[in-house]
């Protein structure tokens, strides 16, 4: 009798054991690694938010797999994401890692995920160099060269002919100095002045001052996603919107999330983004529609990024069979095309990286908001970083 008990005991908890790792073979999780705190967390939140949104519309499993997003807080500073990334590899044993709210953020966890030959999408961070860091890193957001070069050659085209730069002393901040000086000296353009400034908790005043010195056409501007109210704010204070120096950059300081706090100061500033909540479709409509209603906001191109991000992972477990395996998720994300929020877009099956439509915008009032309202597209752009390595 004692030896019968003893046989069941054992074979139900060895029924119960097995169950349990059936259950967790049937289960994909996500590490969406963003910054909640510190002066990046408005991205941060978009990019969460645009997770949660896409998951509400399209279920939480896909391909027989039930979708797991585990959720962690980088602050954006880069120690921080390598050491979360490590923990979510190690101990929660994901099988994907998401999100990155700055290039330095992205480049301290490429290591790790080749280590792990694991997928490391990249929804923000914006710098070329991404994803030659990792053969394991696909990018859904954009490149600074995309966009920089696109307003580098429309500003001598428009009567600017002399530009005083600001941009934000990182790797993303070079690649828009660079691209866009490139162009636009090229094109017969003078750079006036040449200001950077720093990532973390920057004070524009004194260099804005710099800028109303030199007295340009306009100021070429870039800084990272969620620190363009404070630009704008600072700008105001230092009279510039009344100078008659125009601002002009890549789309990165209009984040239509935060465009209608920025007032009348943000009015006719032009830039060149591969998002605006304004873009004309039905499937942008739904888009920022959707988003409002769950999160009572408008989202911005970093929201956008997340969606698609998202949408890249469910389409290639489909693909795959809801096989997890790197390198197979990686294959078959490559060459990827959809129609997204922003537009046709797809994978460039040699550099892992987006290709999209870049938009030029201008800021106008459209019933009562501020909107990034386009008025020029450019098809199909890649990365002018990789295309002229």
């Amino acid at each position: 009798m004692r030896k019968q008990i003893l046989a069941c005991v054992l074979a139900a908890f060895g029924f119960g054991w097995g169950a349990s790792a059936a259950s967790g073979q049937e289960t994909v999780k996500i590490g969406l690694i963003v910054p909640l705190t510190g002066g990046q967390a408005s991205t941060g939140k978009q990019l969460d938010n645009a997770v949660k949104l896409y998951m509400r519309q399209h279920g939480d499993a896909v391909a027989g797999k039930k979708i797991e997003v585990i959720v962690r807080d980088d602050g954006a500073i880069p120690d921080n994401t390598k050491r979360i990334a490590q923990e979510l590899i190690v101990n929660d044993k994901v099988q994907i890692i998401a999100g990155f709210g700055i290039t330095p953020a992205a480049l301290a966890a490429a290591p790790l995920a080749t280590q792990a030959k694991i997928p490391q999408i990249v929804m923000l961070a914006g710098a070329s160099i991404v994803t030659e860091r990792s053969p394991y890193i696909v990018r859904t957001s954009f490149t600074l060269a995309q966009s920089a070069v696109i307003i580098g050659d429309w500003a001598p085209k428009n009567g600017i002919r002399k530009v005083a730069t600001l941009t934000s002393d990182y790797a993303p901040g070079n690649d828009a100095l660079q691209f866009f000086k490139a162009r636009f000296t090229a094109a017969g353009g003078e750079i006036v002045e040449e200001v950077k400034v720093p990532l973390m908790n920057p004070d524009f005043a004194p260099f804005l001052q710099r800028m109303k010195d030199a007295r340009p056409d306009a100021m070429f501007v870039f800084v990272p996603g969620g620190q363009g109210g404070n630009f704008m704010k600072q700008y105001s204070e230092r009279g510039l919107d009344k100078s008659g120096i125009r601002i002009i950059g890549p789309g990165d300081v209009m984040d239509d999330d935060l465009l209608n706090d920025m007032g009348d100061a943000a009015l006719g500033t032009v830039t060149a983004h591969m998002y605006s909540a304004a873009h004309p479709s039905p499937m942008n409509e739904q888009f920022v529609a959707g988003y409002r209603k769950a999160f009572n906001s408008r989202p911005g191109f970093v929201a956008v990024g997340g969606y698609d991000g998202i949408h890249l992972v469910y389409e290639a477990l489909k693909k795959t069979g809801g096989k997890t395996d790197g390198d197979l998720l990686v294959a078959a994300m490559k060459g990827m095309a959809w129609e997204s929020p922003r537009g046709p877009i797809s994978i460039d099956p040699e550099t892992r990286d987006v290709v999209q439509n870049i938009y030029i915008r201008k800021v106008e009032r459209v019933n009562g908001e501020l909107y990034n309202v386009e008025f020029e597209t450019f098809k199909d752009v890649k990365d002018a970083g990789k295309s002229q390595k």
